[in-house]
């Protein structure tokens, strides 16, 4: 968990990754969580041992009756109760509108302005995925790509519907047929991510998975450079899309 906090240390901060929200919510929410418990037990503790039986009950004391309201005009007692409801629920309030502004993040994605590092297209298909980089190289159920950078996702599907997750970085997007659903991620360092289908697919379902695999710079330019299609590949894979053009007019 403590790792996963990192991961977005040296993104831009328009580029919050998914992992540093989630972890940021799970936080404060402990935090909160946390402090208030401690006040309310404390809060009890107190009162049970101020409030215990010394065994000299003089019959004066004031109990509340089952379905009746409290007034407030007789004591005290009953403000600290509607204090404690009304702290209570501006608590709750606030925390459900902090959330949910974090969560716009992961739904809508960072600023438009802000350009990442790079975009890789991911297919789900009947049982692996298919990435798909920028120089026109696919590589089936290995995404590689460099630290220190932010990376935007384009998931996809060519059959059925998927689920394209990684549960250590945090990010999980919808993978449908012609449909496109943006997700991103930041990497620190290099390292290997599982990637899982999380969508029931069909009998291959569980054997569905691949990784994320992080590389230096330089070790992975020169993955990039190498892999980079050459023209004449790029010229048959034309002519051979032509053809199956002309057939379908045939």
């Amino acid at each position: 968990m403590i790792e996963s906090l990192v991961l977005s240390h040296q993104a831009p901060e328009e580029w919050r990754a998914q992992a540093e929200i989630f972890n940021e919510i799970f936080f404060v929410f402990l935090a909160i969580g946390t402090i208030v418990g401690i006040v309310v037990v404390t809060y009890t503790l107190l009162h049970l041992y101020k409030y215990r039986d010394r065994g000299d009950d003089d019959g004066d004391f004031d109990a509340p009756v089952l379905g009746e309201i409290p007034t407030g005009q007789q004591s005290g007692k009953s403000k600290k109760l509607f204090l404690s409801f009304g702290l209570s629920a501006l608590i709750v309030i606030s925390l459900v509108v902090y959330a949910y502004g974090l969560l716009l993040v992961v739904e809508q994605g960072p600023a438009e302005d802000v350009e990442p590092d790079m975009e890789v297209e991911v297919v789900g298909f009947q049982f692996g995925w298919e990435f798909n980089y920028e120089n026109g190289h696919s590589e089936l159920n290995t995404m590689h790509v460099p630290e220190d950078s932010v990376i935007e996702l384009q998931v996809t599907s060519q059959d059925v519907w998927h689920n394209f997750g990684v549960a250590e970085l945090r990010i999980k997007a919808d993978s449908i047929p012609g449909q496109y659903a943006n997700t991103w991620f930041t990497t620190d360092e290099p390292g290997e991510y599982l990637i899982m289908c999380y969508e029931l697919c069909g009998s291959g379902h569980s054997d569905m998975d691949g990784e994320i695999v992080v590389m230096e710079q330089e070790e992975f330019d020169d993955w990039y450079a190498e892999n980079e299609p050459d023209e004449d590949d790029e010229d048959e894979e034309e002519n051979g899309a032509n053809d199956e053009e002309e057939e379908e007019d045939s």
